[in-house]
């Protein structure tokens, strides 16, 4: 039997005619074959010990570093990331590794005293072997590191299935980890779905960040082999306003949040919900705000809002307005580029896709609430719960809301976009299965917890 080669594209999404890079999809043997050398070089990894794990990710930050000009600009070029946003993601991402070289002499376990008698007993976490990650073209080089870092230092191999849409990027992060990792400890499995399908069917550990629908199915394979799985799948993130908010830092927030890399984020806002007097003020900061925001070439230092990703995500993005009251809207600028401006629409229908569906471009909708009681329950009415930003300068609101918003992160007076690498990531219902992301939560999900006895011999 043959089968047919699957040929690959990333193309530039400011210049569509800007192939950056084709390729054939490797196959599904190839999942298998990088997984079972990863398999073979991991317990020599394990073995080498806190020095030389910290040492290889301390390198890692260094090549990063070295690098970041070129990293960032490759950013711009592959996934269309304003220039000012990929050089703070290649600085997060070699902070990330400097921050998980230290894990690996951090304590592994605990020392406990017996219920009765002689001895002792001792919990120690161990790798759970390879770690098969498939991560999303929107941070092409945060969210491989956030995964990969922990699973490294915590004495794991690593093989990175990425999208197709940021080969480049993973291919020039790859050679990075190459460099400093002894061989076949980190594999680059580049490809599409079959070749996911097969790192989640050999891997020892799975984690995923991408779509819902494919986030269910990674975790429905994964947990049907026992394997560990966490799955990040996006959100539908509000913003809640309380008449006593400082509007104008609201509404730059909520603007930044809704137009900064074309609303490509899963942290994105995509509702805003305005409390009472809030309203009239809050709709016309937000919409002179977003009628004034940078739209354009990635490259321009000026740009906050670049292109879309593909032809399909501008698509998606324009249908999801269509028939609704446009508030604000900016212009697109002339050109090849998938460019789509930033609307905010209101009077939306309940019913209506925005209020239940990710759009993932820079579209929000602008919904009012007669009390913070009924903005938290639009802010909890949706199928995700990754994040929310509650805007007020009073303590009592700002409680409340920690106390009743189903969200896996609650930002006061701050943007639903931004992630502190150092604590938990992750969300609730349909935004996330499994433990969270980033931070010594991390490490906790890429290792296994064994309970050790020892007892005297000739104990009884």
């Amino acid at each position: 039997m043959t089968t047919t080669a699957t040929t690959l594209v990333s193309r530039n999404p400011a210049d569509p005619a800007d192939v950056v890079v084709r390729f054939t999809a490797p196959g599904p043997a190839a999942a298998a074959a990088a997984v079972g050398r990863a398999r073979a070089a991991q317990p020599g990894w394990q073995a080498a010990g806190a020095a030389a794990r910290s040492a290889a990710l301390t390198a890692v930050a260094a090549g990063i570093e070295a690098g970041a000009d070129e990293l960032a600009a490759l950013a711009v070029r592959e996934v269309g990331k304003p220039i000012a946003e990929a050089r703070a993601e290649v600085a997060r991402a070699a902070a990330i590794w400097r921050y998980y070289a230290q894990a690996p002499y951090a304590p592994a376990g605990a020392v406990h005293e017996t219920a009765a008698g002689a001895g002792l007993l001792l919990t120690r976490r161990r790798p759970h072997g390879v770690a098969g990650l498939i991560t999303p073209w929107n941070f092409p080089f945060a969210i491989p590191s956030w995964k990969a870092a922990p699973a490294l230092a915590a004495g794991n191999a690593v093989v990175l299935k990425p999208a197709p849409e940021a080969t480049a990027c993973a291919e020039r992060l790859a050679g990075i980890l190459q460099q400093a990792l002894p061989e076949a400890v980190f594999a680059l499995l580049p490809g599409g779905a079959a070749e996911g399908t097969a790192l989640v069917s050999t891997a020892d550990v799975v984690s995923f960040t991408g779509s819902t629908a494919v986030g269910r199915a990674v975790a429905a394979r994964a947990t049907a082999r026992g394997v560990p799985v966490q799955a990040e799948m996006g959100g539908l993130n509000a913003a809640i306003v309380l008449p006593d908010a400082d509007i104008a830092q609201a509404a730059a927030h909520i603007t930044a949040a809704v137009a900064g890399y074309a609303g490509q984020k899963c942290t994105a806002t995509s509702r805003v919900v305005a409390v009472g007097a809030a309203l009239a003020p809050l709709r016309e900061a937000l919409a002179e705000a977003l009628r004034t925001v940078p739209v354009g070439d990635p490259a321009d230092a000026a740009t906050v809002c670049g292109p879309l990703i593909g032809e399909q995500a501008r698509a998606r993005a324009e249908e999801a307005c269509h028939g609704l009251g446009v508030l604000a809207g900016g212009s697109a600028p002339d050109g090849p580029g998938w460019y789509a401006a930033p609307v905010l629409v209101e009077k939306v229908p309940y019913g209506h896709r925005l209020l239940h569906e990710e759009v993932f471009g820079p579209v929000a909708a602008l919904l009012p609430a007669g009390d913070l009681a009924e903005a938290v329950r639009i802010g909890n009415s949706v199928p995700y719960g990754l994040v929310t930003s509650v805007h007020t300068t009073d303590l009592d609101t700002a409680l409340h809301g920690l106390d009743h918003l189903d969200t896996g992160m609650i930002r006061i007076n701050a943007p639903t976009t931004g992630v502190d690498f150092h604590l938990p990531f992750g969300g609730t219902k349909s935004s996330g299965h499994g433990p969270r992301e980033q931070g010594r939560a991390a490490l906790e999900f890429y290792a296994s917890s064994r309970t050790y006895t020892l007892s005297p011999a000739g104990a009884t």
